[in-house]
């Protein structure tokens, strides 16, 4: 079964065009995150999928049924917000029935599901605390827990690890990906960061200014990007944009290759200097300034002495390269 379809959905406010013509499935058990720049209308249209905003043209089914005019607590659905947004003056295990009790499920069933999900999530140790008693990350996991005990049709994820440090989105990241195994749930996930939607995702969803980019796997979207937005919003370091290739291009396009695809090498089609260098301890990256005067990163695994002021000659294949047009689409070269 089809866990989402989004056909021609739109979403205006007043004269500005947010959603522009949105075409989406999203199938059963399918991980999907939606990713992009701040303002491209991941977060709104996650809203119209939630029925908190109206889309003003299109149509939305889940689970095979158009839902425009289903309120968001009929439409079998489950959200995780950024921030949390838990009862501060009930346990877990009260937040996390809440829901359940008012819907009048009968006491056997909210038990079970609650315990399910504490069990779930290992959070047993903390059934009894309240919310201003658990740290970031186990806030986040109760919240998630809320949801699981809804038994949704489709999971709906608004950049959940936004407000928690590195260490613990790393974690917790892991957790959603091993919670959506488990579960085999459809789950929808908006981030702005890349490195989330590459890891966690089945299928990426990539927006910019209200409009679908390209759809695909994350390695789908990494070695055949669409267009020179998608490649350059994918991967860290971002892709290298070159105006004067030393190789031939359409007129007025531009080559781009990736830090890990260039290499230094004596001879090397494309030559500079380096201004900068971080050491990583597992990489290093080397920040290009060629001649030219275009910059360039180029990522070298493991640890290299290059200093900044070097001279240095780039080289890399032609395979690995892309070519894009003045319309910034991806061409053969």
């Amino acid at each position: 079964m089809t866990a989402l379809t989004l056909t021609d959905v739109c979403k205006s406010f007043g004269a500005v065009d947010v959603l522009k013509e949105i075409n989406l499935t999203v199938e059963d058990g399918e991980f999907v995150v939606f990713v992009g720049p701040s303002g491209c209308g991941k977060s709104t249209l996650l809203r119209v999928i939630a029925g908190l905003e109206d889309a003003t043209r299109g149509t939305v089914e889940i689970g095979g049924d158009v839902v425009n005019n289903t309120p968001p607590a009929k439409r079998g659905i489950a959200m995780v917000f950024q921030s949390y947004a838990l009862y501060p003056h009930l346990s877990v295990r009260d937040n996390m029935a809440l829901s359940l009790k008012q819907e009048k499920q009968p006491k056997s069933v909210i038990e079970e599901r609650v315990s399910k999900a504490v069990q779930m999530l290992d959070l047993g140790a903390y059934v009894d605390r309240r919310p201003s008693d658990l740290s970031g990350g186990q806030r986040q996991r109760v919240a998630i827990g809320r949801a699981i005990v809804r038994d949704p049709k489709l999971f709906l994820f608004d950049e959940p690890l936004s407000n928690l440090d590195a260490a613990l989105r790393m974690n917790t990241r892991i957790e959603i990906a091993e919670l959506h195994r488990t579960l085999s749930a459809s789950m929808i996930y908006v981030t702005h960061d890349q490195t989330e939607a590459m890891t966690l995702a089945d299928k990426i969803v990539v927006l910019r200014d209200g409009r679908v980019e390209q759809v695909g796997s994350p390695m789908e979207l990494y070695n055949n990007p669409a267009n020179k937005f998608v490649a350059g919003f994918l991967g860290s370091p971002a892709m290298n944009f070159l105006q004067k290739a030393p190789i031939d291009l359409p007129q007025g396009g531009t080559l781009g290759v990736r830090p890990e695809h260039l290499r230094l090498e004596k001879g090397g089609r494309i030559k500079g200097t380096v201004t900068h260098v971080e050491r990583l301890g597992g990489d290093t990256n080397l920040l290009i300034a060629t001649s030219q005067k275009e910059e360039m990163t180029v990522r070298l695994f493991g640890q290299d002495s290059t200093a900044v002021g070097a001279s240095v000659e780039l080289e890399f294949d032609n395979s690995s390269a892309f070519a894009f047009d003045t319309n910034e689409q991806r061409v053969a070269f």
